[in-house]
C-alpha cells in the first residue's frame, strides 16, 4: 500500500490541489483526498498529475528504423509511403524474437519516460524469417507482452489479420512473416495471443485488420460479424491517396464508404489514420460512434496528409493519438502537431473545441485519455477514480511556466508550452517510473544497442 501526494491532480471537471492518492498493493486507487498545505507527509511529489497517456497505435519493431528513411538519392526520384514501406519490409524480415523483445522493451521504456502508461500494439510480424509459424503461434506477441512487463506499462496486444498484398493481389514474398491465409488461421493466432496475455496482469487483447487492401473486404465484414464482440477492433484505413484510388477501382467504393455500408460499426471500432475522408464519411464515422486514431508525427513524416479534424469534431467524432512508427514519442507533441496542422489549413486557431469544452488544452487531454482508453478496452471515463488503477503522467511543478500558471491556464500551458524535460515520469498501475531512474535502464539500453549492432541497419 502506498500514498502519493501531488501538488495538483487533474479530474474531468478541473484541478484538485494538494491531493493524496492512496493505492493498494495492486496499484488500484483506495482514496483521493485533498490535504492541507501544512500537512507533513512523506512521499510528496512536487508535480501535477495528468491521467496517463494512452498510445493507441504502435508498431514496436519500427522504432529500430526511426530516422533512417530520410536520405533520398537525387531530386527526381519519387520517395513516398510506398518506398518507405520497402525499407520497413527489410527490417521486418531481419529480426528474431529476442531482437523484437529488446527493441520493444527500449521503446516502451521511452514511452513511459514521455508520459504513456498504456500501449495498443498493432502487431503483424507473426512468423519466422522464412514465413513459417512458430511452435507458439504467438511467439512474437508474447515477446511484446514481456517487453511491456519489463518496462512497466500496460499493453493491449492486437494480433493483426494480414492476408493480401493489395486489393485483389496475393501477398508478396516480403510480407511472408505477416500472413494468415484465412479466418480460421487468424482465429488460432488470436487465441494464442490471448494465452500470451495471461502472463502479465496488465496485458489484454484486441482484434485487428491490417487494412482493406491487406484483407479481402468480404472477409473483413465476416470477421467483424463472427469474431469476438467484446474486444476493441482496430484497422488501418484511407491512409494514402493511392489506397483510396485502388479501392474505388476494385470495389467501386472508397474504403471508409465501403466499411460504413458493410460493417456494423460501434464504439469498439478504431479506424487508424482515416486521413482522406469525404464529408459524408466523416459524418458516418461519427454517427456510428466509431473512433479515429491519429498519429500526427508519423502521418507528417510519411506525407499522408491532414485528417479533416474540424469537420469530424463538428459531427461529434471522437479521436485518440498514437505514435505508429515512433519518429515522435511525446504525446504533447502529437497533440500540438495535430492542432497546428488544422490551424495552418483553416487559418483559424481554435481547432480543439466542443460545445461543452472551450479550453483547448483540456479538450485535447480529455479526448486523448477517454477515447485512447477505449482503444485499450477500458471504458472508464473518469480521469482518476476509486477502484481503478492509478495511471498518471507527472509534470514538474517547479518548471517556470508551470509554476507561474494559474489552475485555469494550467492544462493548456502543459499541452502547448511544455517539453519532455518538464515530465518527471509516470505512475503506471500504482508503481512510479521516474525518468532515467529505472533500475533496469542500463540492461534495457544495452540489450537494445546490441540488437541494433546485430541488425546492422543503423
Amino acid at each position: 500500500m502506498k500514498t502519493y501526494h501531488f501538488k495538483g491532480l487533474l479530474q474531468n471537471d478541473g484541478w484538485l490541489e494538494n491531493v493524496a492518492v492512496r493505492v493498494d498493493d495492486e496499484g488500484k486507487i483506495l482514496s483521493l483526498n485533498q490535504k492541507n498545505k501544512s500537512d507533513n507527509n512523506s512521499g510528496i511529489i512536487e508535480g501535477f498529475a495528468l491521467p496517463g497517456f494512452q498510445n493507441a497505435h504502435s508498431h514496436a519493431f519500427q522504432y529500430a528504423m526511426a530516422g533512417l528513411a530520410e536520405k533520398h538519392e537525387g531530386t527526381a526520384n519519387s520517395d513516398d509511403f510506398w518506398s518507405w514501406r520497402e525499407a520497413m519490409y527489410q527490417l521486418a524480415l531481419s529480426m528474431n524474437p529476442d531482437q523484437m523483445q529488446a527493441i520493444a522493451t527500449m521503446l516502451y521504456s521511452e514511452m513511459a519516460r514521455h508520459g504513456y502508461t498504456n500501449v495498443a500494439e498493432f502487431h503483424y510480424v507473426h512468423h519466422d524469417q522464412q514465413g513459417r509459424p512458430y511452435a507458439n503461434l504467438a511467439e512474437m506477441g508474447s515477446r511484446l507482452v514481456a517487453a511491456a512487463k519489463t518496462a512497466g506499462i500496460g499493453i493491449t496486444l492486437i494480433p493483426i489479420f494480414y492476408q493480401k498484398g493489395g486489393f485483389g493481389q496475393s501477398p508478396n514474398e516480403r510480407q511472408r512473416r505477416f500472413i494468415s491465409p484465412n479466418i480460421d488461421e487468424y482465429l488460432k493466432l488470436l487465441e494464442a495471443s490471448k494465452n500470451a496475455c495471461q502472463f502479465y496482469e496488465h496485458a489484454n487483447l484486441g482484434i485487428g485488420i491490417h487494412s482493406m487492401r491487406g484483407v479481402e473486404p468480404d472477409v473483413i465484414a465476416k470477421i467483424a460479424e463472427i469474431g469476438p464482440q467484446d474486444l476493441p477492433f482496430h484497422i488501418h484505413i484511407s491512409e494514402q491517396l493511392k489506397e483510396v484510388e485502388d479501392s474505388i477501382q476494385y470495389l467501386g467504393r472508397r474504403p471508409v464508404e465501403w466499411l460504413l455500408e458493410n460493417v456494423r460499426l460501434n464504439d469498439r471500432f478504431h479506424l487508424v489514420h482515416a486521413t482522406h475522408l469525404t464529408d459524408e464519411e466523416s459524418r458516418g464515422i461519427a454517427n456510428s460512434k466509431a473512433n479515429v486514431v491519429l498519429c500526427p508525427s508519423t502521418e507528417g513524416n510519411l506525407g499522408d496528409g491532414l485528417f479533416p479534424l474540424r469537420k469530424y469534431q463538428k459531427e461529434g467524432g471522437k479521436w485518440s493519438i498514437g505514435t505508429d512508427s515512433h519518429v515522435g514519442l511525446n504525446p504533447l507533441e502529437e497533440l500540438r502537431i495535430l492542432d497546428y496542422g488544422q490551424r495552418l489549413i483553416s487559418h483559424k486557431r481554435n481547432s480543439f473545441y466542443s460545445s461543452q469544452q472551450g479550453d483547448g488544452g483540456m479538450y485535447a487531454l480529455e479526448m486523448a485519455t477517454i477515447t485512447g482508453r477505449k482503444a485499450m478496452d477500458n471504458y472508464t471515463s473518469d480521469f482518476f477514480k476509486i477502484g481503478q488503477p492509478l495511471n498518471a503522467c507527472i509534470i514538474n511543478a517547479s518548471s517556470p511556466l508551470i509554476a507561474s500558471s494559474s489552475l485555469e491556464n494550467l492544462a493548456s500551458t502543459i499541452v502547448y508550452a511544455s517539453d519532455s524535460h518538464m515530465q518527471l515520469g509516470v505512475i503506471s498501475h500504482g508503481k512510479r517510473i521516474e525518468n532515467n531512474h529505472q533500475e533496469s535502464d542500463s540492461k534495457i539500453r544495452s540489450a537494445f544497442l546490441n540488437t541494433i549492432k546485430e541488425l546492422k541497419n543503423r
